[in-house]
């Protein structure tokens, strides 16, 4: 396994709320910013289910298996939390309207479904939405709280892949450090699992390494400063350029025009320069890796970068008889379990 270390928060010296989260599933509430609602027409479902308390890979493969359809026809735009109730947009052939009845359990409900032209992709939304009650917290929380909001509104927070990417105890992330080294083979998943636990097990190593580049980097100080070098993304267009002027990207950055990357190691990542690119370079040795692992299942760890720093919207707290509840908005592929951490600093 790759070296041990904690990972950082921002809001270090500011104390913590405690609590626990997911008590109960309808604690942690998780709702679907879609990039664009379906036209009524075409040869797809796009379904609004909402499940309690159930894992995105049971959902998928009880929506392909219920409807009696392969789970490659089965599309969704983001993987939702377990221990949660979640609304979200799942797609299937137009043809399974007459018997989306079946897909109704106490745990799962298909709240309305409309056509549209093309299969729901992995990314094909804006955000989600979060209402979140934290139990069992201090007596001063609403009070510790407010710094820690004022300070995440004003600097973003680390946008750390959250635990739950890695599995139980880290065996997604294992999983995928044995396919990258070769010392396992994808046939050693069983055949019902592999698709996507392949997928899973892949991005897991992208996601740590990432987290492990990005923790340094708050380590040393460089969490909000643009180094000659660093790959930047475009906040309105996505589009990313390596930095050459610091100083004017700087600028940049703090007006949130641009934003900061790390890396998701692969052929078609763009790669950073200078210090940047040693920094990440130190990470992959580190853990034993290099580029070319990435080669082994190049469709799958295609490479790109992801903002190391994320700004929510709409956040906002309230204090409530059973515990603190905490709600914003997150874009596509942030955590929430990620932002609550700085809040309540605990593991």
């Amino acid at each position: 396994m790759p070296p041990e270390t904690p990972t950082p928060f921002l809001t270090a010296d500011l104390p913590g709320i405690g609590g626990r989260l997911k008590q109960r599933p309808h604690d942690f509430i998780v709702e679907e910013v879609p990039a664009y609602q379906p036209c009524g027409e075409g040869e797809h479902l796009f379904l609004w289910v909402e499940k309690t308390d159930v894992a995105a890979d049971d959902l998928l493969r009880h929506v392909a298996r219920t409807l009696g359809i392969s789970p490659r026809d089965v599309g969704t735009a983001g993987v939702k939390d377990r221990r949660a109730v979640t609304r979200q947009f799942v797609s299937v052939p137009a043809e399974c309207e007459a018997r989306l009845g079946r897909i109704e359990t106490d745990r799962i409900h298909v709240l309305r479904h409309v056509r549209h032209r093309n299969k729901l992709r992995t990314g094909h939304l804006r955000g989600n939405l979060f209402s979140i009650l934290v139990r069992e917290v201090d007596a001063e929380a609403a009070d510790k709280a407010a710094p820690i909001a004022a300070a995440i509104r004003r600097l973003g927070f680390p946008n750390y892949y959250g635990e739950q990417r890695f599995g139980r105890e880290g065996e997604t992330l294992q999983i995928g450090l044995e396919l990258l080294r070769g010392t396992r083979r994808p046939g050693s998943i069983p055949f019902s699992q592999r698709r996507f636990l392949l997928r899973m097990a892949l991005s897991a190593v992208q996601s740590a390494l990432f987290n492990a580049v990005l923790g340094q980097r708050l380590r040393d100080g460089l969490f909000g400063t643009v180094l000659a070098g660093d790959v930047m993304q475009v906040t309105g267009s996505g589009g990313q350029f390596v930095a050459t002027d610091a100083a004017a990207e700087q600028l940049r950055f703090d007006s949130r025009e641009t934003v900061l990357t790390g890396p998701i190691f692969g052929p078609h990542m763009t790669a950073p320069q200078h210090e940047p690119a040693e920094r990440e370079q130190r990470i992959l040795s580190a853990w034993e890796l290099s580029p070319r692992e990435f080669l082994r299942f190049a469709r799958l760890t295609s490479g790109t970068r992801r903002p190391i720093v994320v700004w929510p919207d709409e956040l906002r707290f309230d204090q409530e008889t059973e515990g603190l509840r905490v709600e914003f908005r997150l874009p596509g592929g942030a955590y929430a379990t990620t932002l609550l951490r700085e809040f309540m600093k605990v593991p």
